[in-house]
């Protein structure tokens, strides 16, 4: 029974080692290169966009500055998370950011925020 103890930690090594063969363990599996197949003969790339975006917390105020470098217009908005629980978290409503354009979006908490984000929705013109 001794002699079992002693070997369980090496016959469990063993096993582990051998359990997955050599060639699926080390390499990658092969796979095809990408096609390039058109959706239904519509030839249009897919535009760049989205506005970049930078927001800074100072103490309850929020700040986002929002600059669209593309030409579709980029609706943002900000949402603030408060801490506090009592605290009342907001969403704001949306803002057109035009192409080549910098808009600029606050908000704030009663005290401390937990978090901030921006969301994008495209605009249709």
């Amino acid at each position: 029974m001794r002699l079992f103890q002693r070997s369980a930690p090496v016959l469990a090594a063993l096993v582990l080692l051998f359990a997955v063969p050599y060639d699926a363990a080390s390499h990658p599996a092969p796979t095809a290169p990408h096609a390039r197949v058109a959706d239904g003969g519509d030839d249009r790339r897919t535009e760049p966009f989205g506005a970049d975006c930078r927001v800074t917390v100072s103490g309850s105020d929020v700040t986002a500055y929002c600059h669209n470098p593309y030409l579709a217009t980029d609706a943002v908005s900000l949402h603030v998370e408060c801490d506090r629980w009592w605290d009342i978290d907001s969403d704001g409503g949306l803002v057109p950011a035009e192409a080549a354009e910098t808009v600029r979006l606050t908000g704030r908490c009663w005290k401390e925020v937990r978090s901030a984000w921006i969301s994008h929705a495209k605009v249709d013109d």
